[in-house]
């Protein structure tokens, strides 16, 4: 009888160690919530320190071609354009980088050729393309242009326990905290669902979210649902993988540690019997 309730309480003690937790399954709540208004969508918004690359163009592709940097001529940081209009010359230059593209700068704008300083931060890339568009034809120099804009250097950081940590290029007009998770190829069997934190900064000030991947409703309706350019996504460990830092943390869960636990109750059991 004595032999019969250690062994019960040395099995008790193997199933509450090879437990499946409930916390890997994601949207848990899923069936139960009711269907409702989507939440809006929010876009990326241009910032400082961005780099855009902007292209112009229209039927008159001499005239469009002042409104581009040439990728040859960008690389001296400097771009001149000249043409003829009417008799007149019409000379425009404009700073960027290199390689062709704009950088926002701290004030939140952008030199334009012939239109000048252009303040485009908070903008997205459908509002700017119009603002241009407008500006062009409003000062009669190009009614027919097709403005088209692409992100440079536009990203968000994912770290902690996800397969392929790093910074990930956005090129779209919207990401969402799923999106940017399977860029990285999921969180690993180790990341804690319940806890998952984005950073962000914006103008000027810093704000942090918690998500709970478990539960649907929370993440959906969380204003970092939808993330912006320069988060940080950062997947907290779960208890298992925060022992695994430490010296023997998780021997206990370990298949010679039993082994050598049923070793120990087997001789106190004989022992015992005897």
């Amino acid at each position: 009888m004595k032999l019969t309730a250690v062994w019960a309480l040395f099995l008790a003690a193997v199933l509450s160690s090879c437990s499946t937790p409930k916390s890997v399954t994601y949207f848990q709540d899923i069936d139960t919530i009711v269907t409702e208004a989507q939440t809006k969508a929010a876009s990326i918004k241009v910032q400082p320190e961005d780099k855009l690359m902007i292209l112009v163009t229209s039927k008159d592709p001499e005239m469009s071609s002042i409104f581009n940097l040439s990728v040859a001529s960008s690389r001296l940081g400097q771009v001149t354009h000249t043409y003829k209009r009417d008799g007149a010359s019409l000379s425009a230059n404009s700073t960027s980088d290199n390689m062709g593209y704009y950088t926002v700068n701290e004030a939140g704008n952008i030199e334009f050729p012939v239109l000048g300083s252009l303040h485009v931060a908070g903008m997205t890339r459908s509002e700017l393309a119009g603002y241009i568009k407008g500006e062009l034809a409003g000062r009669g120099l190009l009614k027919d242009a097709v403005v088209t804009i692409e992100y440079v250097n536009t990203g968000v950081n994912i770290l902690g326990e996800v397969s392929s940590p790093g910074r990930y290029t956005i090129n779209r007009d919207r990401l969402t905290i799923l999106d940017a998770l399977a860029l990285a190829g999921d969180l690993t069997i180790q990341g804690q669902r319940e806890n998952v934190l984005v950073i962000r900064e914006e103008n000027g000030k810093r704000s942090t979210y918690r998500l709970d991947l478990t539960n649907a409703q929370q993440v959906m309706n969380s204003p970092a649902y939808y993330l912006q350019q320069n988060d940080v996504v950062y997947v907290e460990p779960n208890s298992v993988r925060k022992r695994q830092t430490t010296v023997n943390g998780n021997n206990v869960l370990s298949a010679s540690f039993w082994v050598s636990v049923a070793s120990l109750l087997t001789s106190i059991a004989v022992l015992i019997v005897k």
